[in-house]
């Protein structure tokens, strides 16, 4: 798969770790749905309306007509009775008559004024009717919007990433990482490895450990089609070129910093001045082995041929000679001492044949050498690495800007280093444009007086012992006290893995040996040919060969737990507890968490590269998650760095009613109709692939 092109300027990324947070908030419950309330009938008050007004305004009348009815009606019984004379009984009826006429046109008119009440009652309570179920419409339009936004902001709380990439700022030269054990470091090794094999990088290893940190790494260069090359000193000396095809100046200062590293603190500036010298005579190329010779000329007679002696046999009678005259009143002490301690490194290069670039390079020292062996050929690795990292020709030189290809140079086990070596290293990074990690076992003062230097990046992993975790602990104090929280996966994952991940093989080519026994060699299992170096790696591709060709990969994986969205109705908080970075917190720190320093004070990261298989893993930073979701949908570049780098675009919870961004404010067409009506559909093809989030 070719490599993603990336625009000028744009340079590579270093990740040592992930980091778990949570991003976008819980939505909480669902909205309420609107009570409608109950319907008024317009009917029923009508007809309340209708008795209120007969019981306030007829029902006098229907009193006085019942009255005058029965006046009238006693008259004309009492006259038949003889009892009211006929004249008395007709008025009465007839009065009776004349005051009911008034009081039968009011009662009419009264009940024509009832109705006509009583109908504007039904109108007003029908237009009451109406205003309430307009409302009520609205209020349930506005709760589906705001449900339909409700859910939207489920599915991106739930599939949001949670653990996010850690990665060194972009102006950062040097990385220290103070404290760790074995596993610890392999897991950091195998991050910083994923970053260099995912963008076809360059990583060179110098691990003074003697144990197998590097073992993850290279099963997974391996399985990723890139063959690394190991070298074991001192076995690998004559093998290996390093240090060989430099200047004279470059050349004098790595061995005479090799000479003091195997016996304390000597005059290197005579022992450069007497290196110098001998290479004047014998060439600027001449092997170690000649310059070894030329030292012994210097203590061996005139007189005595030394047969005996292979590395004088290297030089002729002539050489002899005018060795002794350059060096003539020379320390001849000093030369027997620089003899005796370059004498390890006389066959370096003596072996070595032309070959290939080499994306993953490895130099280790053997674990049977001791600690002063170690030191020993671990300046002489870092030394001539300085060398070649420097700027060439002017000393001091400005920094170089790293390419789009990172190159890093990593260095395990730095506190075995002269201090002298560690500052040149960490200047050579500053020029070179290589970034260069230094791991320190303990927090050694060498280590945490550069934590606040600039172009550095201080990371805190486990210590060993109070004494350097209360040192370490002033330093993470010293950068904030920002709230901290350790995720249950990076302790169980510690805790299962242990020291499975250093645990050497009893034959280093067993795991190749058996790769060929069902692939053919030179290829890896799934038929890949393997190489020196490759132009990159998927992002997927890398996740399968981390699962499979890790041990934390493997460990990670089989907690299905981690893997699994958050629930909008449960508490995020369960999954972490609050860690506090003191001396005791420190102590107790799980071997793959390291607590970074960065810029925005301390964070929390897991080194472990098994985080990369989960689902809720992403390459993209917290930060980059943070301003992608503050681009515009249409702006040019989005959901991209400004360097060209791919982000993570945070789940956003859109409106459900688009703005129109057409020039004229015009409504778009609908989708499909291709703007013209009548126009059948295009055919668009299948769907896009689902995003993944480890993509980003």
């Amino acid at each position: 798969m070719p490599p993603t092109p990336r625009p000028e300027g744009a340079t590579a990324r270093t990740y040592v770790g992930w980091r778990y947070a949570v991003l976008l908030p819980p939505p909480g419950p669902p909205p309420r749905r609107p009570d409608p309330g109950e319907a008024d009938d317009p009917a029923r008050a009508a007809r309340e309306a209708r008795h209120e007004a007969e019981d306030r305004t007829d029902r006098p009348l229907y009193i006085a007509l019942s009255g005058l009815g029965a006046f009238a009606l006693l008259c004309l019984v009492l006259w038949p009775l003889r009892v009211l004379p006929a004249t008395l009984a007709v008025g009465g009826v007839a009065a009776c008559a004349a005051i009911a006429v008034p009081l039968v046109i009011a009662l009419v008119q009264s009940r024509q004024v009832a109705v006509q009440r009583v109908e504007s009652v039904r109108e007003r309570l029908a237009a009451e009717s109406e205003a309430r179920e307009l409302a009520l419409h609205a209020r349930l339009d506005g709760h589906a919007r705001e449900h339909t936004a409700w859910q939207a902001a489920c599915r991106a709380f739930e599939a949001q990433p949670l653990w996010h990439g850690v990665t060194a700022p972009p102006d950062t030269d040097a990385i220290l990482v103070v404290g760790g054990a074995d596993a610890g470091w392999s897991a950091l090794l195998t991050t910083i490895g994923v970053s260099r094999l995912r963008e076809g990088g360059d990583l060179t290893v110098v691990d003074l450990t003697g144990h197998s940190v590097t073992r993850d790494l290279v099963r997974l260069a391996r399985r990723c089609a890139v063959a690394p090359r190991r070298w074991v000193l001192p076995a690998d000396l004559p093998s290996m070129t390093l240090g060989t095809d430099l200047d004279a100046g470059q050349r004098a200062r790595i061995l005479s910093a090799v000479a003091a590293a195997s016996g304390g603190a000597d005059d290197t500036d005579a022992d450069e001045t007497l290196l110098l010298r001998l290479m004047e005579v014998l060439g600027p190329r001449a092997a170690i082995a000649e310059l070894i010779g030329g030292l012994r000329a210097l203590i061996t007679p005139e007189d005595d041929a030394a047969e005996d002696d292979a590395a004088l046999a290297l030089l002729t009678p002539g050489q002899r000679a005018r060795v002794r005259e350059r060096c003539a009143g020379g320390p001849w002490g000093r030369a027997w001492e620089l003899e005796r301690r370059l004498s390890p490194f006389e066959a370096v290069g003596t072996r070595a044949e032309e070959g290939e670039y080499s994306q993953v390079k490895i130099i280790s020292t053997d674990r049977a050498s001791g600690e002063v062996a170690a030191r020993v050929y671990g300046t002489y690795a870092v030394a001539a690495l300085s060398e070649l990292l420097e700027a060439p020709g002017v000393p001091g030189a400005a920094r170089r800007p790293r390419g789009p290809r990172g190159r890093t140079v990593v260095v395990c086990g730095a506190e075995t280093l002269p201090e002298g070596e560690i500052e040149q290293v960490l200047s050579a990074a500053g020029t070179g444009g290589v970034e260069v990690v230094l791991m320190f076992r303990d927090a050694v003062p060498a280590a945490l007086d550069r934590f606040s230097a600039p172009g550095l990046l201080p990371v805190v992993m486990r210590q060993r012992d109070p004494g350097a975790a209360a040192a370490a602990a002033t330093a993470v104090a010293a950068s904030g006290n920002g709230g901290l929280a350790l995720h249950r996966l990076t302790e169980r994952v510690a805790e299962e893995v242990g020291d499975t991940a250093v645990t050497p093989e009893e034959d280093p080519d067993a795991e190749v040996v058996a790769d060929d026994r069902y692939f053919a060699s030179p290829h890896t299992e799934s038929g890949a040919v393997i190489r020196s170096a490759a132009a990159a790696v998927a992002p997927l591709d890398l996740v399968r060969h981390v699962r499979s060709a890790t041990v934390w990969g493997e460990a990670t994986s089989s907690h299905g737990w981690a893997a699994a969205p958050l629930d909008t109705g449960g508490d995020p908080a369960h999954r972490t507890r609050p860690f506090t970075p003191d001396a005791a917190g420190l102590l107790s720190l799980p071997a793959t968490a390291a607590v970074v320093l960065g810029p925005g004070g301390p964070v929390l990261a897991d080194t472990n590269p098994g985080i990369l298989t989960l689902s809720t893993a992403t390459l993209a930073t917290v930060d980059d998650s943070r301003t992608s979701g503050d681009e515009s949908d249409g702006a040019p570049g989005a959901g991209t760095g400004g360097q060209g780098r791919p982000r993570a675009v945070r789940p956003r919870v859109l409106p459900t009613v688009a703005v129109p961004d057409t020039p004229d404010r015009a409504a778009p067409a609908p989708a499909g109709t291709d703007g013209a009506p009548g126009r059948v559909p295009p055919n668009l093809g299948p769907p896009p692939e689902r995003l993944d989030w480890r993509v980003r």
